[in-house]
C-alpha cells in the first residue's frame, strides 16, 4: 500500500493493527524468562509459575458461598411466585409450574435488560447462572449485544448462540429418553 505526504499509511487494518500491539503490549506483563531470553520457548513449570503468579487469588468457600446463597434466593423467589399462584382460583400444580417458570423467565429477561444481571453475575457466579434465570440472560444478552446489527442477521440470527446448544441438547435427550420408554413399554 501506498504511503501518504505524511508518511502514514493509507491502511487503516494496519494502522488498528498497529495500535492494538501497542496497546497490548503495555497491558500484558512479560514473563520472567522473556527478558533472559528472546525466543519464547519455556517448559511447562515456568509456564505454570508465570501461570500461577498472574491469576487472581480467589477465596474458594467465599465464592461458594454467594453462589449459594444467590442461586437460593432466586429458588425462594420461584418457591413464592409459585405458592402465590397457587392461591389463585382454579390453579392446578402443573399450571401454578409454568406461570412460575414464566414469571422467571420474565424477572430474569427484565433484570438483564436493565442491566442489573451482569452485576449479580459478578457477584455470585455459578448461582447467578444455574435456575431458570441463567438461561434467560443467556438469550437477551446474546439479543442486546447483537441487536445493532440488525433485526434479521444480529437479533434473530446470534440470539440463541449460547442457549442454542442447550436447547438443541435438551430436545434431543427428551427424545431418546421418550424413545427408550416407549421401547420398554412394548416389551
Amino acid at each position: 500500500m501506498a504511503a501518504s505526504g505524511d508518511g502514514i499509511r493509507e491502511d487503516p487494518g494496519g494502522i488498528c493493527l498497529l495500535l492494538f500491539a501497542r496497546i497490548f503490549e503495555f497491558r500484558i506483563k512479560k514473563p520472567p524468562w522473556a527478558a533472559e531470553r528472546d525466543e519464547m520457548k519455556v517448559d511447562k513449570q515456568e509456564y505454570q509459575l508465570w501461570v500461577e503468579e498472574l491469576s487472581p487469588q480467589t477465596n474458594l468457600w467465599w465464592g461458594c458461598l454467594k453462589a449459594f446463597l444467590v442461586g437460593g434466593l432466586i429458588c425462594l423467589l420461584g418457591q413464592c411466585i409459585h405458592e402465590y399462584v397457587m392461591t389463585l382460583p382454579d390453579m392446578t400444580e402443573k399450571t401454578a409450574a409454568a406461570w412460575t417458570s414464566i414469571s422467571l423467565i420474565f424477572l430474569g429477561a427484565f433484570v438483564t435488560g436493565v442491566g442489573w444481571y451482569d452485576n449479580i453475575g459478578h457477584f455470585a457466579g455459578a448461582g447467578s447462572i444455574i435456575p431458570i434465570t441463567g438461561f434467560a440472560n443467556g438469550i437477551v444478552s446474546s439479543a442486546i449485544e447483537f441487536k445493532k446489527e440488525g433485526f434479521i442477521l444480529g437479533l434473530g440470527a446470534k440470539m440463541f448462540t449460547i442457549a442454542g446448544p442447550v436447547i438443541v441438547y435438551g430436545v434431543l435427550a427428551s427424545s431418546v429418553c421418550g424413545l427408550i420408554y416407549w421401547v420398554v413399554q412394548l416389551l
